[in-house]
């Protein structure tokens, strides 16, 4: 089984893209989402080291951003807390795929977190700054101030690309999106 790790910029499309391939897919947002709503364990956690913040179960989005936006140090909390659980939740997803051919990385701290491995292929999803604002800014959720907070805590987009073996262009259209992906399949 050969892992393709999904990296770039948030909102450039990697999820899209993940799903294009045609291969199982571990979405580590999802995950985290999965943990709030279900992992009383998680949430206990997070209630003991963030009690000002954290007070319902199923944990409610806007409190963790509360948490957040509070100061740098309630994220690292988080982190330390929910990313330990995305690593056993991502280590049980290979293990059951360990007879496919390909397995999809959609983690967007992949290379911050060092959950990439070094015979990983690594493909950048490269996408219009402009077009990527006016996708984040539509959705529901947009918190300018929580969107410069993680963007602090990834590498530099350049850096993510130099690290790369492959660059698919999100222009935001299905068609080129697939096109770019059967490209690679052939080339991988």
């Amino acid at each position: 089984m050969k892992r393709i790790g999904i990296i770039g910029d948030i909102g450039s499309g990697k999820s899209y893209v993940a799903k294009n391939f045609g291969y199982p897919v571990f979405n580590a947002d999802k995950e985290v989402g999965k943990l709030y709503k279900r992992d009383k364990i998680v949430f206990r956690k997070l209630k003991k080291v963030l009690p000002k913040y954290i007070h319902t179960f199923p944990i409610n989005k806007k409190e963790i951003t509360n948490a957040i936006l509070a100061n740098k140090i309630n994220l690292k909390k988080i982190i330390k807390i929910v990313h330990l659980e995305v690593r056993k939740k991502m280590k049980i997803f290979t293990k059951n795929n360990k007879d496919r051919k390909f397995v999809i990385l959609d983690i967007p701290l992949l290379l911050e977190n060092k959950i990439n491995k070094k015979d990983d292929i690594l493909i950048f999803v490269q996408s219009k700054k402009a077009k990527i604002l006016k996708r984040l800014k539509k959705r529901a959720n947009f918190n300018q101030r929580l969107l410069d907070k993680f963007k602090n805590l990834q590498l530099p987009l350049h850096l993510k690309k130099k690290k790369s073996h492959f660059i698919i262009i999100n222009n935001f259209t299905k068609s080129s999106v697939k096109k770019g992906v059967k490209k690679l399949l052939k080339i991988i």
